[in-house]
C-alpha cells in the first residue's frame, strides 16, 4: 500500500511538521517514505506545503503529482491541490478557516474545524494536529505509536512538555471521523 499525501498551508501552520511526523511515523511503522518540503517566498504567512510519500515498497520518487491525501489547512491551499487528487482519494479541510464552494464526488472530503478545537484544547498551534489526526483515522497512513515517536523526534527537545498537548489533539481529531 501506498499513500500520497500533499500537506498545504500558509506558513506558521505546522505543515511541514505534520509532514514530517507522516514521514517519521512511516519510518517508525517500517514503510519506506519520503518528504519533500516547498516553501512560497516569505516563511510566516507565505505558502507552504509538503509532500509525503508513505510506501510498503521502496519509494520511485519523491514527486507526488497526483496525491491520494491532501490535508489543506487554508482556502488557497485546498484550491491549489484539489483538483489534482486522484478520484477515491480523501481530503481534510481546516473549516474552520475554508469554506467549500467546489466538491468533487469522486472524493472522501473531511472537514476539520481545526483551529476552533485547538483553541479548545487552550493553544492555537496544534491546529495541524487536530487535522493530522482526522486524516491519520480515515486513511490509516501511518499509526498513531507511530506519530507519537515521530513527536519525539521532530519536536525539539524544548518543546517535548508540549508532546501530550499534541497528543490530544491528534485524539480530538481521530474523534472527528465517522467510518
Amino acid at each position: 500500500m501506498t499513500h500520497e499525501i500533499v500537506c498545504a498551508g500558509f506558513g506558521g501552520q505546522g505543515v511541514m511538521l505534520i509532514g514530517q511526523l507522516i514521514a517519521y511515523a512511516g519510518m517508525f511503522d517500517e514503510k519506506a517514505v519520503s518528504w519533500v518540503p516547498s516553501y512560497g517566498p516569505e516563511m510566516r504567512g507565505g505558502t507552504a506545503n509538503c509532500a509525503v510519500v508513505v510506501s510498503d515498497e521502496p519509494v520511485g520518487s519523491p514527486v507526488v503529482s497526483e496525491p491520494d491525501g491532501l490535508i489543506a489547512m487554508n482556502k488557497p491551499s485546498l484550491e491549489k491541490f484539489l483538483p489534482a487528487v486522484k478520484p477515491g482519494g480523501v481530503v481534510v479541510y481546516n473549516s474552520s478557516l475554508i469554506t467549500i464552494d467546489q466538491t468533487r464526488d469522486d472524493l472522501r472530503i473531511l472537514s476539520a474545524p481545526a483551529n476552533d478545537l485547538a483553541t479548545e484544547l487552550g493553544n492555537s498551534k496544534v491546529a495541524n494536529l487536530v487535522a493530522l489526526g482526522l486524516f491519520l483515522q480515515a486513511t490509516k497512513a501511518v499509526t498513531v505509536d507511530g506519530i507519537e515517536k515521530a513527536l519525539s523526534k521532530v519536536l525539539p527537545p524544548r518543546r517535548h512538555k508540549l508532546i501530550p498537548l499534541n497528543l490530544e489533539a491528534l485524539k480530538k481529531g481521530m474523534s472527528l471521523c465517522q467510518e
